[in-house]
């Protein structure tokens, strides 16, 4: 290839890059990060306040592929801190998986968008994150992180852990076979339900989220563009109320425990062993119930039908209608939302009188 010929291809990559310049300038990224970017693809489970920064953050840096996976859809108190959002996603009822793929197709234009209107389980994870390149936590319980470190130890894959609450927060970068995983770190297991605080109770400053989901973020993005060897190899713990930043050294913890995921590759949520099909929602008081065997015999139309003179809103992904005091949102795969209460006994309660036992 001549010199015109080499020219006119960094003209063509120039261009096609051209709104990425100023981190191409960045002498630890440059065209070959940017280049291993726009082919990788990352996943981003929970499109709530750490997934909608991570969301901003990789769609206007260019990954080639953002897939989004939200079971929940917008309410008011969202936006305090759920930055991808404004009133009107509110008032239209629209899944955040929806709303956020809307938002960042106005962003970047030029990238691959899914969104997936889904609650992750042990039946759909292997399907909604089937070649990914990273995975990063933007969910708000260790169930589904638990399931995600199972799958991304046996599948390879990098995956990026957060959790946020009050003014504090976590991070965590989980390279299969070369780091700990979150199972060596807790090998007890998750904390027991009730054991441990909420945003409810502790409530929870915008902040906080947004600085532990840029780091996450980062973290994504050195593993997407070739650079595994400068990730954090500790876990990092913030409390920025009281400006304390620590790190606890995990480097060699994958060689001291004998953990079960890990060492002795049993991948127990990711069979199904573990893991629930109603859980009480951080911050929500409400109850989510999952249909164990999925939609199948399950009518979204007939539902609709059923309760029509109780419709409080509907759209082409949920309706929601009232009942004693209490509101049922139905999403098309046959999850419910019961908005009202944590008492999961009266939410089942509920699920069994409108939709079925």
């Amino acid at each position: 290839m001549n010199e015109s010929q080499d020219s006119e291809g960094q003209h063509s990559t120039d261009d096609r890059f051209a709104r990425y310049a100023r981190q191409i300038q960045y002498k630890g990224f440059g065209a070959a990060g940017q280049e291993r970017l726009s082919r990788s693809v990352a996943v981003i489970v929970g499109c709530g306040a750490l997934g909608s920064v991570q969301a901003t953050t990789l769609a206007r840096a260019g990954v080639g592929s953002l897939r989004l996976i939200d079971r929940d859809f917008l309410e008011l108190n969202n936006l305090q801190r759920q930055v991808l959002y404004d009133e009107k996603d509110v008032e239209s009822g629209i899944p955040k998986a929806i709303a956020a793929k809307n938002k960042l197709a106005q962003i970047n234009s030029s990238i691959e968008i899914q969104s997936h209107v889904s609650d992750l389980n042990f039946g759909n994870i292997g399907r909604l994150l089937d070649g990914a390149t990273v995975v990063l936590d933007g969910t708000d319980n260790f169930e589904t992180r638990f399931l995600i470190n199972d799958y991304c130890v046996r599948q390879q894959i990098p995956w990026v852990y957060g959790g946020c609450l009050g003014c504090d927060g976590q991070s965590m970068t989980i390279v299969p076979g070369d780091t700990a995983c979150l199972h060596c770190l807790m090998l007890e297991g998750p904390p027991a339900v009730g054991t441990t605080q909420s945003c409810d109770s502790a409530g929870i400053l915008s902040p906080a989220i947004n600085v532990i989901a840029s780091i996450q973020s980062l973290e994504a993005m050195k593993i997407m563009a070739g650079k595994p060897d400068l990730i954090r190899r500790t876990l990092l713990s913030i409390s920025l109320w009281d400006n304390r930043i620590r790190e606890m050294n995990i480097e060699k913890l994958r060689e001291q425990v004998d953990c079960p995921v890990c060492k002795q590759q049993s991948f127990r949520w990711l069979d199904g062993e573990h893991g629930q099909a109603t859980s009480v929602l951080c911050g929500r008081n409400s109850v989510q119930i999952r249909l164990a065997g999925g939609a199948s015999g399950f009518s979204f139309d007939g539902l609709k039908q059923k309760v029509a003179d109780r419709l409080t809103r509907q759209n082409q992904f949920l309706i929601q209608f009232a009942a004693d005091e209490l509101q049922l949102t139905v999403f098309k795969d046959g999850r419910v939302i019961v908005q009202g209460t944590e008492d999961i006994a009266l939410a089942k309660s509920m699920y069994a009188r409108w939709i079925g036992n």
